[in-house]
């Protein structure tokens, strides 16, 4: 077993095919197949299932395929970092789209100022999918709200937040004082998209009440989620972090629900099986300062 088969494997998997593996490696798709054969003889395992022309991979290969991912990639950083003495090279962070909004811009910044000579490529998406590439190894690691749910990722919290509920001066709760959960239910609320860390939360904490709940608006966004909001669409859902200027301005006011309290915190997750070179450290130990 070589790296090359483990490259291989890797493209027969991502393309979905041996031939368009074959094609975007530039060797003949026999050459293809023997290397698959190969690593299957050596494992003694079944990599993929044949199916009606279509490759379907079985659970060892799935399994092979997560460590053939971080080999590989291992490998490149070793030779990046071989190659480049001068701490030349690239970060690939993920954020969820509250931290993208509120923290990544300044520690993007911060770590820029102290290592001019390192890329960060920043990719923002629901805390689902930032999972999902942590698990790929397509980013180096990620800051998160909400929880993880692989056994695989390691989770260090390095911050407190809290979601509130807010609504617009046309809402008819936007002058109420405190009130009961039961008075939530069944009302209309401005969400974001499912996978999110913020919804996620939101949900257990309605189903914990057993209070049903409308969608008024799944909003992949905060600008969006705010602006719905202070238009009287419904009851935003939202990090207070994210709503303080409108808070000030009475554009929005926070709904005071007895005895709910929506604390979460945030989070650094990578691969247990994630090398962390000493600049992508430099880069977590910065999230710890902005406590």
């Amino acid at each position: 077993m070589t790296l090359r088969h483990l490259t291989i494997f890797i493209k027969v998997f991502d393309l979905g095919s041996m031939t368009a593996a074959a094609q975007a490696l530039f060797i003949s798709q026999p050459t293809v197949s023997q290397a698959i054969s190969e690593l299957e003889n050596y494992y003694g395992i079944k990599l993929f299932d044949r199916l009606a022309k279509h490759l379907f991979i079985t659970d060892k290969g799935a399994q092979l395929l997560s460590y053939a991912r971080h080999i590989t990639d291992l490998v490149t950083e070793m030779e990046q970092a071989m190659k480049n003495p001068d701490q030349h090279g690239i970060i690939k962070v993920g954020a969820s789209l509250t931290i993208a909004n509120y923290l990544l811009p300044d520690l993007v910044s911060n770590f820029s100022r102290q290592y001019p000579l390192i890329k960060v490529q920043a990719i923002t998406k629901n805390t689902k999918d930032i999972e999902s590439l942590v698990m790929k190894n397509a980013i180096d690691f990620a800051i998160v709200e909400g929880s993880v749910h692989s056994p695989d990722i390691i989770e260090n919290v390095f911050m407190e937040d809290k979601l509130i509920l807010v609504c617009g001066k046309t809402h008819f709760l936007y002058n109420s004082k405190s009130i009961s959960p039961l008075s939530l239910k069944d009302l209309s609320f401005i969400v974001r998209e499912a996978g999110s860390g913020t919804r996620e939360l939101f949900e257990n904490m309605m189903a914990a009440h057993e209070l049903t709940w409308q969608p008024a608006w799944e909003c992949n966004g905060s600008d969006i989620l705010k602006n719905a909001a202070i238009k009287g669409l419904g009851i935003g859902v939202i990090s207070q972090r994210l709503v303080e200027e409108e808070l000030k301005a009475g554009t929005l006011v926070r709904i005071n629900v007895k005895d709910i309290d929506l604390q979460r915190k945030f989070s650094v997750i990578y691969h247990k099986n994630k090398f962390l070179s000493g600049s992508m450290q430099a880069f977590i130990n910065l999230c710890y300062k902005f406590v």
